[in-house]
């Protein structure tokens, strides 16, 4: 392998890490997984480095490129490991962060639940100035009240301050003002500034994502210390770039600077390659589904293309960046099934994770897991996990599923085994139908892609409870979003929000906010030193019918803006609206909100094509014991890399990789593509 032509796909989940590898010149690639190390995730990256070099035969300093999916910044959040934060905002606005919106998710409760605030009230400033709607300056700042404020914040110890004030999206002199004057108190002080981390409209959500923004600098700034000291002690000089939440990626300062872009970091690998597979396969309308150790990520493809939403949320915290549409539950292979206070079985989202992971991983773990109980019903063999390198402990698993489940239910092996699975089967199966439903689509529109570690046992199941007749498997299914990762490109998503009817008069401020943006992100490009023909810049408008409390994302047209540009947009608008909710209304006037660019820099070969499939390995001829279609037999299993192209085999059978299992109940057949991807349907 020639030097630095090895590019790296990095994908670290909760319970192990993914690599994908890809020699540039020959186009060859690896797929491998490692064990996740919670402690210290710099280490596994760096061991799994290690481990691949002297699997694979190359040096690391043969290493040119890293693309680096990460769950650092959404494990933060989740668990609420953040430092202690403040905020300072316009006079009178110290409590945006507790009104929040008036909507209830549960409109019957008696009383809205509780909102989540990073910040408590004692350590939320109001500081002496005041923007107005227009960026005019309605009240300057005053020097001494300000010297007040940040003298406050100095005194109160925090880590971090997220700066956020009235109107700064229109005029951001307050916000620069400020943060000057606080570095100048508190020069080791995390800052973000509202007209940096969300330039636009609606006062909580810019200033929640601010906050989290802010609270997350310093997690993510000592990941990334923590990575380059990692990589530089194994030898490795190439150039690390992390994935954001819009499958973009961007280097390691500036994801520093903008942390609370990595929030879908990972999963949004996944949705990049499913999409990819999805346009290859001639299938445009998929449902991708990640299942790995801890949680089960559903994406939808629509007509060839996956969502980007602006707004988003996790675990209640409303988010306000662009990134991929996916709804995620805490289901996995790590997930713990127990009973309840009531009686009843349950499955999740307490995942046992890498350590002490599920009870078969003999590693301390004593309640059983979803990767117990297919190990208990012969879905998995213990001797062939992770390529027999990890063997798991069946004795251990039925100990855990007797004490915990058969003795409080009075329930036998196989009534309580096969009752956690449709419980978890469920569970995934309404998660797709809530992704679905929500944009007015029918699951039997659909194809189910699976991937993840541990989805390959569930997928043709969920499937069934859904009225889908069709399943793809990709050829390494475990290791999916870090091969997705892999063809991810260097993205900046910028914005400017200026509220503008579509009409002609407003001709000279579109054509004015579009050269502005697009002076913008040419510049960050050439800061990435992109070439200029790899580089693409897309222009979007957010527009919505005058009145409207909610916009739609279109699209605009090349060139410039012109009258026709004004009817193209109001036409392409209409037509989502329609799709999205039933109905237009052409005597209404539509505004624009916010105009956005998307600044992309090619960084993958667009071109490559997969390589064709050929068996590698031995005819498998052996059966064992499966429980599937609600009774034990006698399974044919089959290794995937047997299977020669157009090769079908039948259910049941059981078809094992290095890293996943595929189960095919009764009355499907799968079938051997030319690219070694694998599709699954009903039998007639």
């Amino acid at each position: 392998m020639s030097q630095n032509r090895i590019t790296v796909a990095v994908d670290i989940g909760g319970t192990f890490t993914d690599l994908e590898l890809r020699d540039d010149t020959t186009g060859q690639s690896h797929s491998l997984k490692s064990p996740t190390t919670p402690d210290d995730p710099a280490r596994g990256l760096a061991d799994a480095l290690l481990l691949a070099a002297e699997r694979f035969g190359f040096a690391l300093s043969d290493i040119g490129l890293i693309l680096h999916g990460t769950t650092i910044a959404t494990n933060a959040v989740l668990t609420r490991d953040l430092p202690d934060g403040a905020l300072i905002t316009t006079e009178g606005f110290e409590d945006v962060l507790e009104i929040g919106r008036h909507a209830r998710r549960d409109i019957y409760a008696l009383r809205g639940a509780d909102r989540s605030v990073l910040i408590p009230r004692r350590r939320r400033f109001g500081a002496p100035g005041r923007i107005g709607a227009a960026g005019e300056v309605v009240r300057p700042l005053d020097a001494a009240a300000l010297d007040r404020v940040i003298s406050r914040v100095a005194d109160s110890g925090v880590e971090a301050t997220a700066i956020c004030l009235l109107n700064a999206f229109a005029n951001p002199a307050q916000e620069i003002a400020i943060r000057k004057a606080l570095l100048a108190r508190c020069p080791g002080m995390a800052v973000s500034c509202s007209h940096e981390v969300s330039p636009e409209i609606r006062e909580f959500e810019r200033t929640a994502t601010t906050v989290l923004n802010a609270q997350l600098v310093p997690v993510i700034h000592r990941y990334v210390t923590a990575v380059r000291k990692r990589l530089s002690d194994a030898g490795v000089t190439a150039p690390v770039y992390l994935i954001q939440s819009n499958g973009g990626a961007i280097s390691l300062d500036a994801a520093v600077q903008a942390p609370v872009k990595l929030l879908l970091s990972g999963p949004s690998g996944g949705v990049l390659a499913a999409q990819k597979l999805a346009r290859s396969l001639n299938t445009p309308d998929v449902v991708g589904v990640d299942m790995g150790g801890t949680s089960y990520d559903v994406a939808v493809i629509s007509g060839g293309q996956r969502t980007v939403v602006t707004q988003g949320e996790i675990d209640g915290l409303p988010v306000r960046v662009p990134m991929v549409e996916m709804h995620t539950i805490g289901a996995g292979g790590g997930s713990i099934a127990f009973v309840d206070a009531s009686g009843r079985l349950q499955v999740g989202p307490r995942s046992a994770g890498a350590v002490p992971g599920p009870v078969c991983y003999g590693r301390g773990g004593q309640e059983p897991t979803v990767t117990d109980i297919n190990l208990i019903l012969g879905r998995l063999d213990p001797s062939t996990f992770l390529g027999g390198r990890f063997a798991l402990d069946l004795d251990g698993a039925r100990a855990a599923l007797r004490d915990r489940m058969e003795v409080p239910l009075n329930l036998d092996t196989d009534h309580a085994a096969s009752g956690i699975l449709s419980v978890v089967n469920a569970k995934l199966a309404a998660s797709i139908k809530f992704s679905l439903f929500a944009k007015g689509l029918d699951p039997r529109d659909f194809a189910l892609m699976s991937f993840g570690g541990a989805g390959g046992v569930h997928a043709i199941e969920v499937a069934e409870e859904l009225g889908i007749t069709q399943v793809i498997f990709p050829r390494d299914p475990s290791t999916f979003s870090a091969h997705g990762i892999l063809s991810s490109d260097i993205q900046h998503d910028l914005s400017r929000t200026e509220i503008l009817p579509l009409a002609p008069a407003s001709l000279a401020a579109l054509a004015a906010m579009a050269e502005d943006l697009c002076a913008r992100g040419t510049a960050l490009l050439d800061a990435d030193a992109i070439a200029p023909e790899r580089r693409v810049l897309r222009l979007t408008a957010d527009l919505r019918y005058r009145g409207q409390a909610f916009e739609l994302m279109t699209d605009m047209p090349d060139g410039p803006c012109t009258e026709q540009t004004l009817a193209t947009l109001r036409e392409r608008f209409e037509e989502q609206h329609r799709q999205r909710f039933s109905f237009d209304d052409p005597d209404e006037a539509v505004e624009l909100v916010t105009m956005r660019l998307v600044a992309i820099g090619r960084l993958g070969d667009e071109g490559r094509t997969a390589a064709r499939h050929s068996p590698s390995e031995d005819r498998a001829t052996g059966t064992r014991p499966v429980h599937v279609n609600g009774a034990w037999a006698k399974v044919p299993v089959h290794r995937q890399l047997s299977l020669a192209p157009g090769e079908v085999i039948d259910g049941p059978a059981i078809i094992e990789q290095e890293y996943t299992t595929l189960l095919i109940p009764g009355h499907w057949s799968l079938t051997m593509t030319e690219t070694g991807d694998m599709t699954a349907r009903k039998q007639p």
